[in-house]
């Protein structure tokens, strides 16, 4: 007997008719009788994975071997047989020890010989066994052991848990479709505890070993609790199995009722000559697909995606995926082209009637239009890049250039993405899946060469979710991007045509490998003249308008224009200059719509009364020459200043000491004018032992602001000299440049800015470095004009421009002369 016995019932038929003709003769075999101790003695009826329980019959299969031997002699002799469980029904050879302590003495019906040589019988239960002894004699084991007599007294306790078992077999009956409703009946009239539990164990679906515990549980009352439990536990398996079934059932009947209904709409459909709706929602997608202009891999792709729709019923979970996924290609630009305007003169008008100044970024425009126009097909575009501070008119300046061109303008904000798939979109995989934003704003243009802005590219971040400035590679890289992957649509789009413009505050967040790829266009900021000409032409008009004001019902002086951008701004664009241009407008607006008296002409006192009293303040030129205080020219994001460097020498021992939140780059300047100082200090006719008694303190006024960089190096050194020498610096006089050891000056940055500033902050003479007379070009002509521009190229030529000749007598001369006599008197 093998687990697999049931694989061996060649005709299950033919055998059942055959063992159920013969059960009748298990009941006519008796028990075998005990001897004086009150055991029996009978031949080993080996059982592998099958446990047959007290009073019940069951069919076996039985295989050539020891088995078939000792089924064979107890039908020779007569008499029953012990079936004896084996622990491991893996074992061929089995000895004492392999089996369970129990046994079950069995009654065995005629054999039923098989057509593959095996034999069937039907057996019958008849009482537990203790094993005492097993021993081999002949081909087959014979088994020794006491009869177990159980009790049959049934108490109220008994009774209550028979009722209570009897229960539970019946709700399990009715859940389990393999258990006959006669098996209840038969359960309801066994009044013996111990057999109860036998007949339901033998009854529902128990595991090997649940039977084996079951077997090995003599006492009636427990083996019956054990059945009660198991009971229990089926009913829960048999409960949920039906929850199961009844849904599932639901589901098909719903799903046979939509069919039945599907199918009586199409063929009403047909009658009124309507058609199936879902075929034709397919054949108006073909009919998409075909009209649509695209490359022919998408082409293929949306037909291979269509197929698959055909393939499927219409409430498919996966439709609305594969529908998006052919609206996504259906509606992105593959092929429409917008004509560019490639008039250089209607540019060049578009561009000067909405932006002032910005003539490099300008230029760069006007260049590529003009070599647009004299080759059409050049497929390769500028990817620009325009750096600058805010409010410089970086994202308008775009819209102007798409609008000079004829190009539809779209805008992307890169602040804050930190998502690579925001860039290249998510697989189709997961839910909710979505293109990434590049090709979300190429559907929103409508077109294959729109002005794509990539706004605030240096506000870019990086987690664990990717890098999408790499992801920005491909995009703007011109050899790549013209087969640009989306991880979405999986297929190669063309950006080749686009023209890309990013923008960015400042370039060191660029990862170099992107900043590579783009030509960098810098916003330097506007100066005070430019700012003045930007309010007049466009930010006066707008506020007026946004107002209620009708154009020249209040005009604004220039100096009040001045005071404004001088007193209550403090900024490189004019976003802050336009918001103090409305308020003083809406003051008015306010005076007019209370119909009060209002002025219709903003003057220089008027902007305080509206506006409060002044936010910023300008550093003016020096009221008088002074000793120790030179004037220095610096650059800033805002615009140009100057900067006044003060020194003051006193009593100490060589120490120097720099004020004022400077950097690195001022502090080593100062440290190499002092270092040019020493060394000239015999030419200067200075003690060089002086520097040793003396601690000097330079100071740059405004120390909340911070300041860097080498162009303070000569104003640094032309203070360090007046303060030694007694000789006073030309109040007049500003400069800038950077200083060596050797006294060379070097060129420096930022020359319009600055030569602006000091001719705003009155100053008359202007120091500059030699190499920097190129950039005059772009310092306007009647600044040029008021200034006197002086180029030097070493430290004695400023010396000669700045200092006075003579020395001046006062507190601070006294002091260097008390240091002198002091420095003297030591050394006798």
């Amino acid at each position: 007997m093998r687990e697999d016995w049931k694989k061996r019932q060649d005709n299950p038929d033919e055998i059942n008719a055959a063992l159920y003709q013969r059960t009748d003769e298990l009941y006519q075999v008796n028990d075998a009788i005990p001897d004086e101790t009150g055991m029996i003695c009978c031949p080993v009826l080996i059982m592998r994975d099958i446990v047959v329980f007290p009073r019940m019959v069951s069919p076996i299969f039985v295989t050539p071997g020891p088995n078939l031997e000792a089924i064979n002699h107890v039908q020779q002799k007569g008499g029953t047989m012990i079936a004896l469980v084996l622990k491991d029904s893996e074992i061929e050879k089995p000895g004492p020890d392999d089996f369970v302590e129990i046994g079950i003495e069995i009654a065995v019906g005629r054999l039923l010989s098989l057509q593959d040589g095996n034999g069937s019988a039907l057996v019958q239960g008849r009482r537990r066994i203790k094993i005492n002894k097993i021993k081999q004699e002949g081909s087959f084991l014979w088994a020794q052991g006491t009869i177990v007599n159980e009790s049959t007294k049934v108490d109220r306790q008994i009774e209550a848990l028979m009722r209570t078992t009897r229960d539970l077999f019946e709700r399990c009956v009715q859940l389990d479709r393999t258990l006959p409703d006669e098996a209840h009946l038969f359960s309801i009239n066994i009044t013996e505890p111990g057999w109860l539990a036998d007949m339901i164990a033998t009854a529902i679906s128990l595991p090997f070993r649940e039977r084996l515990e079951l077997i090995k549980i003599c006492e009636p009352k427990e083996r019956l609790k054990r059945v009660n439990w198991l009971l229990a536990q089926e009913l829960d398996v048999l409960q949920l199995e039906d929850e199961i079934q009844n849904r599932v059932q639901s589901e098909v009947d719903r799903s046979q009722r939509e069919f039945y209904l599907r199918e009586q709409l199409r063929a009403i459909q047909t009658e009124l000559g309507e058609g199936d709706v879902w075929a034709r929602e397919l054949n108006e997608l073909k009919s998409k697909v075909e009209a649509k202009k695209m490359p022919e891999e998408a082409k293929n792709q949306a037909y291979k995606e269509i197929e698959r729709l055909t393939q499927m019923p219409s409430m498919a979970p996966e439709v609305g995926i594969i529908r998006t996924y052919l609206d996504w290609i259906l509606d992105l630009p593959w092929m429409e082209v917008t004509e560019d305007n490639l008039d250089v003169k209607h540019a060049a008008k578009v561009l000067e009637e909405n932006h002032y100044g910005l003539g490099k970024a300008k230029d760069r425009i006007l260049e590529y239009i003009a070599v647009k126009s004299l080759k059409p097909k050049k497929e390769r575009q500028p990817i620009l890049c325009f750096v600058g501070p805010p409010g410089t008119g970086k994202t308008s300046l775009g819209r102007s250039i798409a609008e000079a061109l004829g190009r539809k303008f779209v805008r992307l904000s890169l602040g804050g993405v930190r998502d690579e798939a925001e860039i290249r979109g998510h697989r189709r995989t997961y839910v909710g899946a979505l293109p990434g934003r590049i090709l979300q704003t190429m559907r929103r243009a409508g077109s294959i060469n729109p002005l794509f802005m990539l706004d605030e590219i240096d506000k870019l971040g990086a987690d664990f979710r990717g890098d999408p400035s790499s992801a920005l590679l491909e995009v703007l890289d011109p050899e790549q991007n013209n087969s640009f992957s989306d991880h979405y649509l999986e297929l190669p789009y063309d950006l080749s045509k686009v023209m890309f413009i990013t923008t960015a505050n400042g370039l060191n967040s660029i990862p170099p490998a992107l900043l590579d790829r783009m030509e960098i266009l810098e916003f330097p900021g506007y100066i005070e003249e430019e700012k003045v000409e930007i309010a007049k032409r466009f930010l006066i008009p707008r506020q007026l308008e946004e107002s209620g004001f009708e154009q020249g019902d209040i005009e604004f002086e220039e100096e009040a224009l001045r005071r404004v951008i001088r007193e209550y701004t403090y900024e490189a664009g004019v976003r802050n200059l336009e918001r103090e241009i409305g308020r003083l407008c809406r003051k008015e607006a306010r005076l007019k719509s209370e119909k009060k008296r209002y002025s219709k002409i903003i003057t220089y006192k008027l902007v305080e009364k509206f506006l409060g009293p002044p936010q910023f303040f300008m550093t003016e030129a020096e009221r008088r020459d002074e000793v120790g205080v030179a004037t220095a020219i610096a650059w800033t994001e805002n615009g140009g200043e100057i900067m006044p460097v003060e020194v003051l020498i006193m009593e100490g021992k060589g120490n120097l000491q720099v004020t004022g939140q400077i950097g690195d780059v001022m502090q080593e300047s100062a440290q190499a004018a002092l270092s040019y100082l020493k060394s000239k200090s015999v030419e200067l006719k200075l003690d060089p032992e002086l520097f040793e008694d003396v601690d000097i303190h330079i100071h740059i006024p405004e120390g909340a602001i911070p300041k860097d960089g080498p162009s303070a190096g000569i104003t640094i050194a032309t203070a360090l000299i007046s303060a030694f020498t007694e000789r006073q610096v030309y109040k007049e006089i500003g400069m800038t440049g950077e200083i060596t050891l050797r006294g060379n000056i070097l060129p420096i940055g930022g020359v319009r800015e600055k030569i602006l500033a000091a001719h705003r902050s009155g100053l008359k003479t202007v120091l500059l470095p030699e190499k920097n007379a190129k950039d005059l070009v772009e310092v306007p002509k009647k600044v040029r004009d008021d200034l006197n521009i002086k180029f030097v190229k070493h430290m004695d030529e400023v010396i000669k421009l700045a200092l006075h000749v003579e020395q001046v007598k006062n507190n601070h001369s006294l002091h260097i002369k008390r240091l002198k006599k002091k420095r003297k008197t030591k050394k006798e």
